[in-house]
């Protein structure tokens, strides 16, 4: 990292609690992994006071502000307070609220921490997290319900993937591979199609596996190397002989992956379809 670099500063302005302009920021910090930041909040703004409060304390740093504020009134006067002290400023609503009314014919609502709809998507959510919690680590069957089946040793995030397709409306099951016991013969009969591995490279996994011993006590050998190499070595010839795709997961956030996986079987559910309607 350079020394003379000012630490830029990343104000996340919101009249809610911010978790939105927060994703944002973190997407630009990773960016700049050479740059030193500093996330500072500003949530439940209410009013233009509390604007000019929030903008007070940003100037003449190395700031940048990015907000999300529904009310058209607050919008205009932080433009205003940004513009006048020199600020550099993201309006992260202002667009897509324009472009969807413009689309729909409909005014948005412009209410703050409005809720969505108890819709069908929603229920479909919340059911999936459901299933997720239902049927982690193996347990149960659910192997032939889900619309996704991860498959990986120990600690490659199969269960915070698990939650966050449900959260996304899949269903997701996961089975771990573990040396020494067989994977459940369901497994090998369900449809290849919604059935992804998973692996890590060998070093990050120890690493993982001793910060957790750390704070479980558990047995070093859980994080040997060599138990680690014999275990991911196991897992490629179970991954091979089911015939999925595995997906690197060493670098990668849950988000990032969880994306991947879905489009790994959707791609592989639309070719199965393309496959069965040519032979029938």
């Amino acid at each position: 990292m350079n020394a003379m670099a000012p630490v830029v500063e990343l104000h996340v302005v919101s009249d809610a609690t911010g978790e939105t302009a927060a994703r944002l920021v973190q997407a630009l910090e990773a960016q700049f992994p050479e740059q030193e930041f500093l996330e500072i909040r500003h949530p439940s703004v209410e009013t233009v006071d509390d604007l000019h409060l929030a903008v007070n304390r940003m100037k003449g740093r190395p700031a940048v502000v990015v907000y999300t504020l529904v009310e058209p009134e607050l919008r205009e006067a932080m433009r205003a307070f940004c513009r006048r002290a020199k600020l550099h400023y993201c309006d992260l609503l202002a667009q897509p609220l324009d472009a969807v009314a413009k689309v729909s014919g409909q005014a948005a609502r412009m209410k703050p921490r409005a809720r969505a709809p108890l819709n069908e998507q929603y229920f479909r959510r919340m059911s999936a997290i459901e299933f997720a919690v239902k049927f982690d680590d193996g347990v149960g069957g659910g192997l032939r319900e889900a619309d996704v089946v991860l498959v990986g040793v120990s600690r490659t995030s199969k269960t915070p993937l698990s939650i966050y397709l449900g959260y996304l409306g899949y269903k997701a099951a996961n089975v771990p591979l573990v040396n020494g016991i067989d994977p459940p013969p369901e497994l090998f009969r369900i449809d290849p199609a919604k059935v992804i591995g998973l692996t890590i490279d060998a070093q990050r996994l120890s690493e993982i596996r001793e910060e957790r011993i750390r704070w479980m006590r558990g047995d070093r050998r859980y994080a040997s190397l060599n138990e680690i190499y014999d275990e991911l070595a196991e897992a490629a010839h179970v991954q091979r002989r089911l015939g999925c795709p595995v997906i690197e997961v060493s670098e990668l956030s849950i988000e990032e992956i969880a994306h991947r996986i879905i489009r790994v079987v959707e791609q592989r559910a639309a070719e199965a379809s393309t496959r069965a309607k040519a032979t029938s």
